[in-house]
């Protein structure tokens, strides 16, 4: 199928809201290079999450499957080496598969179907992040969000994820080089995942120095009496409530958010240009989205872990061959891309043997002006600062949000986009409440998810407590750096090094 297969570029950012994006039409924030995606691409309108934490959601993304499903608890869960990812797919569909930056790959294989990583992760690959059901009100020390990120919002020269994504960009443009200049005619898939503009909210001063602190917009906070019980536990768990904010940490957090978007986006672009360098342009799709979003004081609130828009939002740009100009307004999920790429790889022709059928549905022909008629997505949730599990369905207008200890949600996102208005007990709305009620029932079985939860929380800690007795442990992938090979060594032929690196070639050569 070599040949006739498009490259697939997946450049995925951390924790982007796509409601503070210039693409997504925010007035303040500069978003050029997806913009530049927008305007000849596919610009999917309500794109979510399969779950608002890191790990679970790009787990979720890569299997095509649930969290719930693969038993990815939270940030501290492994991904089984033995269920197929996107990148295995795509091996078997012939291509290159590469990552370059963060995945959160929990356990030992740090790979996942991968056939090349570039960089280490950013975060650790251990147990160490496992959520504890049964301690629910303790918080987990350093590895829990607080207010430091605001209170430490603003300019520096260098942070350790300024360090990362710099490592990450470089790699990933030196590999579509390396891949332009080599002779294997395969198709790629090279994914390359950025931490910002992901918390602590600090940007170097050119990205800073875009906005004017006059013109960054602040949230709209609803009285704390109003507020449901999961978003005052979040608010308890980063101490929102305790420790609190100013006004101006408010202001720097943002300022400093839109700045590093600002910088995801220039890295986005300058992909892109490497791609018309190399002559892989035109036979590229190039995919943009994120892993989740964050409320960046809505509600009071900051991070992720909730359903609310901003938190479960995400983007999703996808440009290239066969992709028509267009907005989709049909709710969709990072569990879509599974049979999206795969139909993008395939050309809508068979795809290789799928361990299970994929939860999502395939957004091809969306993207290519068909009709979609489905227009509803899930999401889940059984991380930190809840002690049950969390349901989301959006379907058409509506979202619906349970958890078993806490009172139901209804929303109408069309008509109510902060979702300041809850339906349920609305006299207009008592049925679809209590449809959806049932149908939340029917999709999940709490009680038993929970108790698988509680079990994979205490098998982990054992293993946890293990790896840090005695001589420590660790499943940090570290990246594979042929140093004999590189530049110019005495067993090659100097004047053959110069054109075989060289692109575009010498003629002749």
């Amino acid at each position: 199928m070599a040949g006739s297969q498009p490259n697939i570029l997946f450049v995925m950012a951390d924790q982007l809201a796509p409601q503070f994006t210039g693409a997504y039409e925010h007035p303040v924030v500069r978003t050029p290079a997806m913009d530049a995606l927008v305007e000849r691409g596919a610009r999917f309108d309500t794109a979510y999450c399969p779950y608002p934490l890191c790990a679970p959601s790009r787990y979720s993304m890569l299997t095509g499957r649930p969290a719930t499903e693969i038993g990815a608890w939270d940030n501290g869960s492994e991904l089984p080496a033995s269920v197929p990812t996107l990148a295995h797919y795509l091996r078997l569909a012939g291509y290159r598969t590469t990552l370059s930056g963060k995945m959160h790959f929990v356990g030992p294989d740090q790979l996942h179907g991968f056939g090349e990583r570039l960089t280490t992760d950013v975060y650790p690959a251990d147990f160490a992040w496992t959520a504890d059901w049964e301690s629910p009100a303790e918080r987990m020390g350093k590895w829990w969000h607080n207010m430091t990120s605001l209170s430490e919002a603003g300019r520096a020269a260098a942070t350790y994820q300024i360090d990362y994504d710099e490592e990450v960009g470089f790699a990933a443009v030196r590999h579509l080089y390396d891949m332009a200049r080599d002779t294997d005619d395969r198709p790629f898939f090279l994914a390359v995942s950025f931490i910002h503009p992901h918390d602590p909210y600090v940007a170097r001063p050119e990205w800073w120095g875009l906005y004017d602190p006059d013109d960054i917009d602040l949230p709209d906070v609803p009285p704390a009496e109003s507020l449901d019980p999961h978003t005052v536990r979040i608010r308890r768990g980063i101490e929102a409530d305790t420790v609190g904010y100013t006004e101006a940490q408010c202001r720097n957090a943002r300022h400093a958010y839109y700045a590093n978007t600002s910088y995801v986006d220039s890295w986005l672009g300058r992909l892109v240009r490497v791609l018309e360098e190399t002559d892989q342009f035109d036979n590229t799709v190039v995919v943009f989205t994120s892993d989740h979003g964050d409320m960046l004081g809505d509600r009071g609130v900051w991070f992720k872990m909730s359903f609310f828009e901003r938190s479960a939002r995400v983007p999703l740009i996808v440009a290239g061959p066969d992709i028509v100009n267009r907005t989709v307004p049909n709710a969709c999920s990072l569990l879509d891309m599974v049979p999206t790429l795969l139909d993008m790889a395939t050309g809508g022709g068979p795809w290789p043997d799928l361990a299970a059928p994929p939860s999502g549905r395939s957004l091809w022909d969306s993207a290519t002006g068909g009709h979609d008629p489905v227009d509803e997505t899930t999401c889940e949730y059984t991380g930190v600062m809840t002690s049950h599990p969390m349901f989301m369905i959006r379907r058409g207008r509506y979202k619906y949000i349970h958890c078993d200890t806490d009172p139901p949600q209804l929303y109408d996102v069309q008509s109510d986009p902060l979702e300041r208005n809850n339906l349920v007990g609305d006299a207009d709305h008592v049925d679809l409440a209590a449809d959806l009620a049932v149908e939340v029932t029917e999709r999940w079985d709490s009680a038993a998810i929970r108790e698988r939860v509680l079990a994979s929380q205490r098998s982990r800690r054992v293993v946890r407590a293990a790896m840090e007795t005695g001589d420590r442990l660790s499943w940090d992938y570290t990246p594979p750096r042929d140093s004999a090979n590189q530049y110019i060594r005495n067993h090659m032929d100097w004047a053959g090094a110069g054109p075989r690196t060289r692109y575009p070639p010498v003629h002749g050569c």
